[in-house]
């Protein structure tokens, strides 16, 4: 209880909010990390799930399903912390390299398998009426599965967005900022008063993000599809 009474101090200290070192600094910095990392994911794991969900006939959906499925698991057992070294070990084309590696592929295994998951259990009726109608394949999938999956995809994207942004605390391991560095260098000088702001600083920048996916759901989601899923 100290630590956060000492948090809500630093925070009101008026060198906390100007400056390199300033919160709203770190925060830019904190943001650009996980956009960066966001947009990344979301242009390799949105449009291969929805290309892997579409394929649901013969052996190949039950072995495409396996894989998809094998391999979000096992990049979800990876450890964050061994992905960073091994990437600063591998990389030299910078610094924000080597935290992009692991925060990338920490973030595409809920996108994926949601995108997956959600296009996989649109209808086969609907697909087949689509079909029937003359629709081709990427039709379907952009005009159909996708809109019915959505809250499925945005469940992942929600998972991805705030797994990154929790993660990327540990860019200041490679020497970069964010909200990590407070934490960090609050360690080093042993000022808990930092490690607590930084901490606090990191939970409320998830729980908004959470907060903007749930009003996203409420305005791109059709009200059908949203009553069909809470039901």
């Amino acid at each position: 209880m100290n630590a956060i009474f000492d948090a809500l101090s630093w925070f009101g200290e008026s060198g906390q909010w100007s400056g390199p070192d300033g919160i709203p600094s770190r925060l830019a910095e904190h943001l650009w990390y996980s956009l960066l990392a966001f947009l990344i994911t979301v242009a390799i794991a949105l449009p291969l799930g929805l290309l892997l969900g579409h394929v649901r006939h013969g052996r190949l959906a039950g072995v495409v399903g396996f894989v998809v499925m094998a391999s979000a698991n096992a990049a979800r057992a990876l450890p964050t912390l061994g992905l960073l070294i091994l990437a600063v070990v591998l990389t030299s084309a910078g610094d924000l390299v080597p935290i992009l590696i692991p925060l990338v592929i920490l973030a595409v295994p809920p996108v994926l398998v949601n995108t997956y998951a959600g296009v996989q259990q649109v209808e086969p009726g609907l697909r087949d009426a689509a079909e029937g109608m003359g629709m081709t394949g990427v039709q379907v999938a952009l005009r159909l599965e996708a809109p019915v999956a959505l809250p499925l995809i945005l469940l992942g994207l929600r998972t991805a967005a705030i797994q990154i942004i929790s993660t990327a605390t540990l860019a200041a391991y490679v020497g970069l900022g964010g909200f990590g560095r407070y934490i960090m260098d609050g360690y080093a000088r042993q000022e808990y008063d930092q490690m607590a702001g930084g901490a606090i600083l990191v939970a409320v920048l998830a729980v908004l993000v959470q907060l903007l996916f749930a009003l996203l759901r409420r305005f791109v989601v059709s009200p059908g599809v949203r009553l069909q899923t809470g039901s």
